[in-house]
């Protein structure tokens, strides 16, 4: 299924690069080539796969100062996973962002439009915030889904972001849809953990549970998909490994 999706909550510190990128390798790893759009002006998604800068990044494109071959770059640990990267040293995106974007709110759907001729897949990493940028990103998409933590203050920002999400589709006339939230580093022993899962669940959308695992840190350090990484024999556990699995299927089915 063709279909371009970001993770996007206005908070930050909930694990939108890690879910998102966690994601991208799952759909790479089970053979579909899979573009991972860094539209984070830190660039944490693409120190995670990267592990050098590249001549151009995502920022150039935008500004008509690269193509977009010239810009997408496989990541040197995953197959079928490629990366159209940003880097935070000079802060060529949030740059853009604040000047030129204003003028071209549309330039990330256009880009994406492109981009959808080679690829079927497409996720996009956001910042945390809701200004041009995220809004030009969100558009942009068929989905958006939301990461929170288990913790009550993820709650209201959801509450806030729901708002927000609602006021952008009608101010763009966008059809994204919004149906789908992730709970990261979700501990089942945890009673508070259970309780923000119910109260998440009371809503209208469908919520999902990827568990506590440290191998996602250490995955990332590592320049590698947490899939992939082994450390002394061990891996993800088979409880987060089957979540990000049937989170897969349900985003592309």
């Amino acid at each position: 299924m063709k279909k371009t999706i970001a993770f996007h909550l206005q908070k930050g510190g909930v694990g939108k690069t890690t879910v998102s990128g966690a994601l991208a390798c799952q759909s790479a790893i089970n053979g579909h080539p899979t573009v991972y759009v860094d539209v984070d002006p830190q660039g944490n998604a693409s120190s995670w796969f990267l592990k050098k800068g590249t001549r151009f990044e995502f920022a150039d494109v935008l500004q008509g100062e690269a193509n977009l071959e010239d810009v997408i770059v496989e990541a040197s640990k995953v197959k079928n996973l490629f990366l159209i990267p940003t880097f935070g040293v000079g802060g060529s995106l949030k740059n853009y962002s604040e000047t030129r974007l204003a003028e071209e709110p549309y330039v990330i759907q256009d880009l994406i439009g492109e981009l959808s001729k080679d690829f079927d897949r497409i996720i996009l990493d956001l910042s945390p915030g809701f200004g041009r940028l995220e809004k030009s990103a969100l558009i942009a998409c068929d989905e958006v889904i939301t990461p929170m933590t288990p913790e009550f203050f993820s709650v209201e920002g959801l509450e806030i972001f729901i708002n927000e999400i609602q006021k952008t589709k009608k101010n763009f006339r966008s059809n994204v849809k919004h149906s789908k939230v992730v709970i990261n580093a979700f501990d089942e022993r945890i009673k508070q953990h259970r309780d923000i899962f119910n109260s998440a669940s009371e809503g209208q959308y469908k919520v999902y549970k990827i568990p506590v695992d440290p191998v996602f840190r250490k995955s990332q350090e590592d320049g590698t998909a947490p899939q992939l990484y082994k450390s002394l024999g061990r891996g993800l556990k088979s409880s987060t490994r089957e979540a990000l699995e049937d989170l897969e299927f349900e985003i592309w089915r």
